[in-house]
């Protein structure tokens, strides 16, 4: 069955964190090496606005994965800018869940005027360094050996994705 896509909601938060901790406590996807308060993950999900969007997934009514766009930087040049981040309860990974989320939260970035959007993967997880790429997104770099987690330094894939840009002159705020 496939998952259908919606803006999350104050009331998502507690199968998002969920969702998180299972995989800060099983995967290296996630260099959190401690899981996540109910009340550290309202502080991130204030922190998303319109700019910002956080998706879940559901399947009859069930969130079985969640993605979201978060500020880049909080240096104003950036402002265009943003991190990707996916996760899919282990259950349901490898069903079509991760790729329509992150379908949905593309078009969602696009729709809120982003024009970059990047994502950094552990270093082996090819299964989401593929879905990355059948998306438009590229390779841009490795961060080498930058996270220690389970007894190993782990490198990181930095991958990007560029949005038209159809107004090359921009006015500042």
């Amino acid at each position: 069955m496939i998952a259908s896509v919606r803006r999350a909601e104050p009331g998502d938060l507690g199968a998002i964190t969920e969702i998180y901790n299972e995989a800060v406590l099983t995967t290296d996807a996630s260099f959190d090496t401690e899981p996540k308060t109910e009340d550290e993950q309202r502080a991130w999900f204030i922190k998303h606005g319109p700019k910002h969007p956080i998706m879940v997934a559901e399947i009859d009514g069930t969130i079985t994965g969640w993605a979201s766009l978060s500020e880049w930087s909080d240096r104003r040049a950036y402002a265009d800018t943003a991190e990707i981040s996916l996760y899919v309860k282990e259950e349901h990974r490898s069903k079509g869940t991760g790729r329509r989320l992150l379908e949905t939260i593309i078009l969602e970035g696009e729709k809120v005027g982003l024009h970059s959007v990047v994502a950094r993967i552990v270093a082996g997880n090819d299964v989401s360094v593929h879905l990355h790429e059948s998306f438009g997104f590229e390779h841009i770099g490795i961060m080498r050996e930058v996270g220690w987690k389970f007894g190993r330094l782990l490198d990181v894939v930095l991958m990007q994705k560029i949005y038209p840009f159809e107004n090359p002159v921009r006015v500042e705020e």
